[in-house]
């Protein structure tokens, strides 16, 4: 069945951030410092490019034999830990990347691409790269967390809990609706 116009323009936008993603990940291998931070780049690439090429199987072919491979989800490794913010300022004589920017880049990267797929998702009329793009929304919301969970580690990303009085009021709030027999 043939794409339909609007679902190979959002194709067309995919592929081209996947062209960027890939081509910023070898820069951010060539200059990151933290193994650790390596490593999850070296990992996540590998799914960049199964991606990235699935695109390209769609563009020519209109369909796919291919299954993306969606990463589990990794473990909270930040967990209760809320590292004291590191303060940054924008440095723009900046010549080469350090590991905060790296880590920044693409986190913010991964979110774009992930709203981008969501969208394109509920727009998409064809079941099989209607799951795709689910697919890829996923690989794109457990690969964040990981380099989010890394970056609040090293104090790269602010956070902390909700105030208690917050969520007690938030839970006042709301109360469950009595569920209907037969809805699924």
């Amino acid at each position: 069945m043939p794409l339909m116009t609007h679902e190979a323009c959002e194709l067309n936008e995919l592929l081209m951030s996947c062209v960027n993603s890939i081509n910023c990940m070898g820069l951010f291998l060539s200059q990151v410092k933290c193994q650790e931070l390596k490593g999850i780049l070296q990992k996540h690439i590998a799914a960049h490019i199964q991606d990235y090429n699935m695109k390209v199987e769609w563009a020519t072919k209109q369909s796919s034999q291919q299954k993306l491979g969606v990463p589990p989800m990794p473990p909270a490794t930040a967990g209760g830990t809320h590292t004291m913010a590191q303060p940054v300022t924008p440095n723009p004589q900046m010549t080469a990347l350090d590991d905060r920017s790296i880590a920044t880049s693409y986190l913010l990267t991964l979110k774009r691409a992930g709203r981008d797929y969501a969208w394109a998702a509920m727009e998409c009329t064809d079941p099989q790269l209607r799951t795709f793009l689910e697919d890829a929304f996923m690989m794109c919301c457990r690969h964040a967390f990981e380099v989010s969970q890394y970056m609040i580690k090293k104090g790269y990303y602010l956070t902390e809990p909700a105030p208690a009085t917050y969520m007690q009021r938030l839970g006042q709030a709301y109360a469950p609706v009595r569920e209907l027999a037969g809805v699924h």
